[in-house]
């Protein structure tokens, strides 16, 4: 198959899969959703690059003695884990994840639900985490998922229990998160929304 080295020349009505997406060499980020190519948003704002920022900076010092990995985008993860890059149609870029399974991780990215995702809303992706992506990490079975509001200052946390997301807190700036897939982590969101 010939490598691809312009969006221009997918057929957007079209659905792909992962094989696909591995021989596309464009400088557009994309991510593959349920087959369909989506466009990913311009660079995000700069409060959205301060908020992911700090915490990656807050969370990092505890994988130093955990079994879990953070990673976050441009990092591929392909929901459902498979051998077969054909079967794969849903491959994301979270903003941020957090994986405890060292079997998820390839040279390619992670192959699985991650057990934590936290996605950063852009004014130009509001929709697609809240709604899309929530359901596509709920389906997947990614046990914890945040959504960041950086205008509210603002952290809606999301756990999975019997397949379906229950909304645990809303945390506003002041708060402290305890995380509940990463045993002992917490997160103080006045050193998260501190700085505007």
């Amino acid at each position: 198959m010939l490598n691809i080295t312009d969006i221009s020349q997918l057929d957007l009505t079209k659905q792909y899969t992962y094989a696909d997406y591995l021989t596309w060499w464009f400088e557009d980020r994309v991510e593959l959703i349920k087959g369909f190519v989506l466009k990913m948003s311009p660079a995000p704002n700069k409060r959205h690059q301060i908020i992911h920022r700090k915490i990656i900076t807050e969370v990092v010092p505890f994988f130093k003695k955990s079994k879990c990995q953070i990673f976050y985008a441009p990092f591929d993860v392909r929901l459902t884990r498979t051998i077969n890059d054909r079967e794969v149609s849903t491959v994301v870029q979270p903003d941020i994840c957090i994986i405890c399974n060292p079997d998820l991780l390839d040279d390619k990215g992670c192959n699985g639900p991650p057990d934590m995702i936290i996605e950063i809303l852009s004014e130009s992706n509001r929709k697609h985490d809240i709604v899309t992506k929530y359901n596509l990490y709920e389906e997947a079975g990614v046990s914890e998922y945040w959504i960041v509001y950086p205008a509210d200052d603002m952290i809606e946390v999301y756990l999975l229990e019997n397949g379906k997301y229950r909304l645990d807190k809303k945390y506003v700036e002041d708060e402290i998160i305890t995380l509940k897939t990463i045993e002992g982590l917490k997160i103080d969101l006045k050193e998260i929304f501190g700085e505007k």
